[in-house]
């Protein structure tokens, strides 16, 4: 037996089926795995006719992050949260930031071992007010977020999501009322961006955002818009009016490319670009929008959508001044939707 078979655990979100193969239905790529083979995230094993995650006590990265570098604005503002990652990604993004993880197939053999309650126990040490399952696809090592999850709620810590949002309908079951929060990546608003770029498909990530909203999950949008890839007026406009139609209090985040990984022959994102993707956010009635990688830019701030006031002041990844009252408008009483 390999000690990564020894120190995994089986895996959640999975049946048997004929042959000894393993239907995989965590995320929507609902892979058919063969004896010994894995999944299309490199990181969960057919062992026998029994699936397993390799990566359940392995993670390779843990920190101590503001919860404003999710980014989540408008949960728990000013908050830290204990963030961590093991390998492995069901997508397969040519732009990825984080690619020398979320690519990697056997550094889970390296990765630090950890149990979920060592995890909670770190984050209740460094002061956080949450764990945040991040960095790479959170997804793909389920099982210790769900365990780890479960124990952090019992000790008064919130948990936050980081992802994709590729899961089936019957994961983001799974997830409600463990999972408090969740950023979801909105890479595009086509089939094809979704096809070419992460080798994925749109439909379930808007179908995981309306589920989740509807379930109770805290959810903020994240857009990287990537010149010449999804930054035509339509697409942007696509995905803002989906974001209204879900709710239009749901934040969105358009942030600003720069090259990396694969995808390095694209310039920078103008920041004209990001401004007027904001306007049309504007436009089809979102209420909370703002810029990403553009420090300093007022679009940093929270501001209340009745007087114009700025509640929540922020620099980068750090808040500067809170002006809220049980969740309310300091300047007006506008309720706004701030977990606090």
């Amino acid at each position: 037996m390999s000690a990564a078979f020894a120190s995994g655990r089986e895996a959640m979100q999975w049946k048997k089926a004929e042959h000894d193969f393993a239907d995989c239905f965590l995320c929507a790529h609902r892979c058919h795995i063969a004896p010994g083979k894995r999944g299309l995230c490199g990181v969960r094993e057919n062992r026998g006719g029994t699936l397993f995650s390799l990566v359940y006590d392995r993670i390779v990265s843990a920190h101590v992050d503001p919860i404003e570098k999710k980014p989540l604005y408008h949960f728990l503002p000013g908050s830290r949260s204990y963030s961590i990652a093991t390998v492995g990604c069901n997508f397969r993004c040519r732009f990825c930031q984080n690619w020398e993880i979320s690519q990697a197939r056997e550094a889970f053999a390296h990765g630090e071992r950890v149990t979920p309650e060592q995890i909670v126990a770190a984050a209740l040490a460094t002061q956080c007010a949450s764990i945040s399952y991040t960095y790479t696809e959170p997804t793909v090592f389920f099982e210790l977020a769900y365990d780890t999850a479960g124990l952090a709620r019992e000790r008064g810590l919130r948990n936050v999501f980081v992802t994709n949002g590729y899961q089936t309908p019957e994961t983001v079951e799974k997830m409600a009322g463990r999972i408090d929060a969740a950023n979801v990546d909105l890479k595009a608003f086509s089939e094809d961006f979704y096809r070419r770029m992460c080798k994925a498909s749109l439909a379930p990530v808007l179908d995981s955002i309306r589920e989740m909203h509807r379930r109770g999950i805290f959810v903020e949008v994240t857009t990287l818009v990537i010149p010449g890839e999804n930054d035509s007026e339509a697409e942007l406009r696509g995905a803002a009016r989906f974001i209204a139609s879900v709710s239009p209090d749901i934040p969105w985040h358009v942030s600003r490319f720069h090259p990396d990984y694969e995808l390095t022959d694209r310039p920078v994102t103008p920041a004209a670009t990001i401004y007027r993707a904001l306007e049309i956010g504007k436009e089809e009635g979102l209420r909370y929008l703002y810029a990403g990688n553009l420090p300093g830019d007022e679009y940093e701030n929270t501001h209340c959508p009745r007087c114009g006031k700025v509640v929540i002041a922020r620099r980068g990844y750090f808040v500067s001044e809170v002006n809220l009252k049980a969740g309310t408008c300091a300047a007006c009483g506008e309720k706004l939707p701030v977990i606090t």
